[in-house]
């Protein structure tokens, strides 16, 4: 049976189903930056590789391009979950350890490299035209699949906030506001680091299967730096670095216009002057007790 809204509510749900999946993907940044202290730039490539392997899985054969498995939704999302965590680790083992710019500039080109095979690779996912016909799961509906979304958003919100009071979490705030006092402490540095690197890539794979889906296609331009990569920085950055409430709030406010990447610029630049730690800032210690001790990282972070 097919379902109709009405042109406005039409749009509030679209506006609503792409805030959600992008705060799954700001949430993932906050794993890598706003807790680790990772510069990554390559969040495009992520969400990727994520929409393109959901969508090769579960959508009908074709001579078009790799794939066509006709697999269940759920399987789409692991699938596309895995294949980033892979990715991730061959190229967290590469570049984890390089800093700050250079960490930059080599996952900003990852992700071009990763955009320019989806685009010239024409086996993999019928190069420039992409791969249409991807079905939404559950029901045509556009509310169910927003509650499915919101769902989603939900899980990964209080999965990562627990990680972040936990003392993985703590472990990760400690190398980020000192890598040499973690350290001292005995921390494996770079292999906290790399979790916290595949584990903010596979949400970010889990975002592009949500948006693969939503959209039912998906091509390599829709993967550009401005879309992919640009807009979660502005999300976390003006919800506030580190903190998993601001990411998701300023995924659903930066949404509110078609018109959004200039007002989200006018924003943003208006948030680093009024208020640079973010519209809900990270919650630290009260004054006078230390953010992260050496003595609590190393007293209760599992090795």
């Amino acid at each position: 049976m097919t379902f109709e809204l009405s042109g406005l509510a039409s749009y509030g749900v679209f506006l609503l189903t792409m805030a959600a999946i992008y705060a799954v993907v700001s949430l993932a940044l906050n794993v890598q930056w706003g807790m680790t202290g990772l510069f990554n730039i390559g969040i495009a490539g992520f969400y990727a590789v994520g929409a393109y392997t959901s969508a090769i899985v579960t959508s009908p054969p074709s001579t078009e391009h790799l794939g066509g498995y006709g697999m269940p939704f759920v399987v789409g999302l692991l699938a596309a979950m895995v294949m980033s965590g892979v990715i991730a680790i061959l190229v967290g083992l590469i570049t984890i350890n390089l800093r700050s710019d250079y960490l930059a500039i080599a996952s900003i080109g990852i992700a071009e490299i990763v955009r320019l095979i989806f685009k010239n690779e024409d086996w993999i996912g019928n190069g420039v035209r992409g791969i249409a016909g991807i079905q939404r799961p559950f029901s045509d509906n556009p509310l169910v699949y927003l509650a499915v979304v919101v769902v989603v958003l939900l899980l990964v919100y209080l999965t990562i906030e627990r990680a972040r009071k936990s003392p993985w979490g703590r472990v990760l705030r400690a190398i980020r506001e000192n890598e040499l006092g973690a350290q001292a402490a005995g921390k494996n540095v770079f292999r906290f680091r790399l979790e916290a690197f595949v584990m903010g890539s596979v949400l970010m794979g889990l975002g592009g299967g949500l948006y693969a889906h939503f959209i039912g296609f998906v091509s390599p331009e829709s993967f550009e730096p401005i879309f992919g990569t640009f807009l979660a920085w502005v999300m976390l950055i003006a919800g506030g670095s580190g903190s998993n409430k601001g990411a998701v709030l300023a995924a659903m406010t930066t949404q509110a216009s078609s018109l959004r990447l200039l007002l989200i610029g006018v924003l943003l630049q208006v948030i680093l002057l009024r208020r640079p730690e973010g519209i809900l800032p990270e919650e630290r210690p009260h004054v006078g007790a230390s953010p992260v001790s050496s003595t609590e990282v190393e007293d209760e972070a599992a090795e």
